[in-house]
């Protein structure tokens, strides 16, 4: 199958709503280079460029995509093959009002840090001379049209969007349930490094070349209500709310439902069960909602689909 690429410059969205129309019609099945612009639109390009407040549109996201025969009800796997930088540069930035320590006097905002990429890793420079950062790159926008309502792509919620999720990178796979025929698949606003939690409310954002393959599974096992992420060794119920505890419960809830379809026990058997074996991780703690996962390892838990 030949791999099409599908280009920001062909259209790309700051808003998630259920009437999205395509930019892109594909079949399941298709494999897809995905390309992305940086989260701040090409604004920051050195430290001299500040923001001053949370821009309006924020996170292109390249798309969206339609895929063929995806129907409500249906799940939307997406493999994530590999994310490629595309700039020489990624920029990390403070935000007046904006991430985890925003009340704090001491942090100033707005500043900018220029983060140079050179063979493979980021530099971060300091007057001690330069730290060197593993370029891991990660998508932190991802998702397809929701239910009902609309969200801005800084905004995550059940039909995924701005998750800023590390394991959203190159050899995972990220699950989507289809809300809307199509399912409109859109992505963007990388990250070339990025730690758990998104802390200062940016990572090293830049542009990307995203490699992806698209498929949808029609009649699944599973009733999926939020995305749900696949690593070599765990399945990762993803959930996204107005307060870390609302966030746990939810990615705990997703996984007593795997477990209990799995072991073909009832909820508080899994209940009790994923306090054994699961781990809750926060993912970010910095847009509207925050973000966490809860890890079930793969000897608990088999393919749900």
């Amino acid at each position: 199958m030949t791999r099409r690429t599908v280009s920001h410059e062909d259209g790309a969205i700051y808003e998630f709503t259920p009437d999205l129309e395509p930019i892109e019609t594909v079949e399941s099945g298709a494999e897809l280079t995905i390309d992305t612009r940086d989260s701040l639109d090409g604004a920051v390009q050195s430290e001299s460029d500040v923001i001053d407040a949370v821009p309006d549109e924020v996170n292109a996201a390249t798309g969206p995509i339609a895929v063929e025969g995806a129907e409500p009800g249906d799940v939307l796997r997406v493999e994530i093959e590999d994310v490629r930088v595309t700039e020489d540069r990624g920029r990390a930035v403070t935000i007046d009002g904006f991430g985890l320590l925003d009340e704090y006097e001491e942090i100033e905002a707005p500043r900018t840090r220029i983060t140079p990429v050179e063979d493979g890793s980021i530099t971060f420079d300091t007057p001690e001379g330069e730290l060197e950062v593993p370029i891991e790159p990660v998508v932190g926008t991802i998702g397809v049209a929701p239910a009902e309502e609309s969200y801005t792509t800084l905004f995550p919620h059940d039909h995924g969007g701005n998750l800023d999720t590390t394991e959203v990178t190159g050899g995972n796979t990220i699950y989507f349930p289809v809300f809307q025929a199509g399912a409109m698949l859109a992505m963007g606003d990388s990250k070339a490094a990025m730690a758990d939690g998104e802390m200062c409310g940016t990572g090293a954002e830049i542009a990307t070349d995203v490699d992806v393959t698209v498929e949808v599974i029609d009649d699944p096992a599973v009733d999926l209500e939020r995305p749900l992420l696949e690593t070599d060794d765990a399945w990762k119920p993803v959930a996204s709310a107005d307060t870390l505890e609302k966030a746990c419960q939810l990615a705990n809830r997703d996984a007593i439902d795997l477990l209990a379809a799995e072991h073909g026990v009832d909820e508080t058997d899994a209940y009790i069960f994923s306090s054994l074996v699961g781990g809750l991780e926060i993912s970010q703690v910095v847009d509207p909602l925050v973000t966490v996962k809860n890890a079930v390892p793969k000897e608990y838990l088999s393919d749900p689909f």
